[in-house]
């Protein structure tokens, strides 16, 4: 008679799943990862430059944009809200087509469409640093 218990074999790790299941997780992350780069913004941060290498001053422009999309040019207001009035302020602003600075000032609830026309027809006259500016809005508390 056999009082003790026999043997036991030893248990057996099957990594053949396990293999199966991480390289079907490595293909299914591969297909759904988009390597498609979406359009790039460049922005050209300011350097320093010597203020006497400037030949002549060359004339600022404002171009503010109220809450309601009305344009004004260096503070004057334009007649209309249509791009190719506000073309046509900016070349009597600047007729050389080059300033100093162009800077857009926006109001907090104006639209995006208004502030994207402006850059717009910047970027048609050959405007390419364009700063925008904004404003620290002053609660109603204080």
């Amino acid at each position: 008679m056999k009082l003790r218990p026999g043997s036991r074999p030893e248990p057996e790790i099957n990594l053949t799943s396990l293999i199966d299941v991480v390289l079907l997780l490595l293909v299914f992350f591969m297909v759904t990862t988009s390597f498609v780069r979406e359009a790039e913004l460049t922005i050209r941060l300011p350097e320093v430059a010597d203020a006497g290498d400037r030949p002549a001053e060359v004339p600022a422009l404002e171009i503010t944009v109220s809450a309601t999309g009305r344009y004004f040019v260096n503070g004057r207001a334009l007649v209309d809200n249509r791009a190719e009035t506000l073309r046509a302020a900016i070349v009597k602003v600047v007729p050389d087509g080059e300033a100093d600075s162009v800077t857009i000032t926006a109001d907090a609830d104006t639209s995006h469409q208004s502030v994207v026309t402006a850059m717009d027809t910047l970027g048609k006259l050959g405007f390419v640093n364009i700063s925008i500016s904004t404003v620290a809005a002053t609660s109603a508390g204080k």
